[in-house]
């Protein structure tokens, strides 16, 4: 099985496309003899090819945790009681801006719950803000599921990315994940309609999700492929104790770097988180999904008091290497991955 993995190994790397059931093939022999190295030897060639190896870094700003959605693997679903709300005012967000500017970071990506607590409106003045005071930064929303128009008002009021994670490819996986209020159709429509906007759009998925199988996660290859994202953000599910899948075992460090290869050579260009989660589930995760050709990392801007609250999964990070006032730490531990740390923009790159 470890030369046909290595085969379409190759065949993913010349074509940037697989037959469903390749993908399948490929996730299965993924801990195989030099399987998972292979991939990961040929997405750093890939990444050198057109970003050189640099990580950018994005200034990441939790903007709030109140959300009104109840998805069962969140820790800040609506339905946890034992969840410390927060909303920062748009003068916090703009003082985090500045602080990470002050830093020399170019990129600011505000997340946040689902949750009346900023309208439309005021998403877009925030945007119109601190692009309009920030004039040579790029600004990111990651916020949840809006209506085209919602979208577009947004994007004409200087947002540049928005990330959404699909979460999954698979209907019936999407349902048992979230509560029937929540639809995979709408999720879908959501993420063509960001594309449709042009925005430079990113989707994602967690590895190792309650009901996930290898077949399913080969749903996601396939759909990340022909959606062709300008980012994608994967990391492995970390459960929270006040959810649903408190007790389902967290994800495979070791299949989500092996991913992050494949996504890699499917899409030379994608810009590629080495998520939080990944330094959250292993120390060291953040620097291994490096080694597997991700090239973003997102160290935390929100105001420090605040970050334990934003607790989506147990044990995140918010300290250390992935708060943003610690970027000579976050440099050397680039660097101990062959990399060198950018804090320019870093846009997605056409092929």
């Amino acid at each position: 099985m470890a030369q046909e993995a290595f085969d379409l190994i190759d065949l993913l790397a010349r074509e940037r496309s697989l037959p469903l059931i390749d993908y399948a093939r490929l996730i299965s022999s993924f801990d195989e003899a030099g399987v998972a190295e292979y991939a990961a030897e040929l997405a750093r060639g890939k990444r050198r090819e057109v970003y050189g190896d640099i990580v950018f870094v994005r200034g990441l700003i939790e903007i709030s945790n109140i959300c009104g959605n109840d998805c069962y693997y969140c820790g800040i679903r609506k339905s946890n009681a034992h969840c410390q709300r927060y909303a920062l005012s748009d003068q916090e967000i703009l003082d985090c801006c500045q602080e990470g500017y002050q830093l020399g970071l170019r990129t600011f990506v505000l997340q946040g719950g689902e949750s009346g607590a900023y309208s439309v409106e005021r998403i877009c003045r925030l945007a119109h803000d601190i692009k309009t005071s920030f004039v040579d930064c790029s600004l990111t929303l990651s916020l949840g599921e809006y209506h085209y128009a919602a979208y577009q008002a947004m994007k004409q009021a200087g947002a540049d990315r928005y990330l959404l994670r699909h979460e999954t490819a698979n209907a019936a996986h999407y349902a048992l994940l979230h509560p029937g209020s929540m639809s995979f159709s709408n999720r879908m429509r959501c993420l063509r309609d960001l594309k449709a906007l042009g925005f430079q759009a990113g989707c994602g998925m967690m590895v190792g999700s309650p009901g996930q199988t290898h077949d399913i996660l080969a749903e996601d290859l396939k759909f990340i492929e022909e959606y062709a994202p300008e980012m994608c953000g994967i990391g492995p599910f970390i459960p929270h104790s006040q959810t649903p899948f408190a007790q389902h075992p967290a994800g495979s460090l070791s299949l989500t770097a092996f991913l992050l290869s494949l996504l890699r050579l499917m899409h030379p260009n994608v810009l590629l988180p080495a998520t939080t989660a990944l330094g959250s589930l292993e120390e060291g995760g953040r620097e291994k999904g490096i080694l597997s050709g991700a090239n973003v990392v997102m160290p935390n801007l929100s105001p420090p008091a605040l970050r334990e609250r934003y607790s989506l999964y147990n044990n995140k990070l918010s300290s250390g290497a992935e708060s943003a006032q610690n970027l000579e730490e976050l440099r050397q531990r680039i660097a101990s991955a062959g990399c060198a740390m950018s804090l320019k923009k870093g846009d997605h790159l056409p092929l």
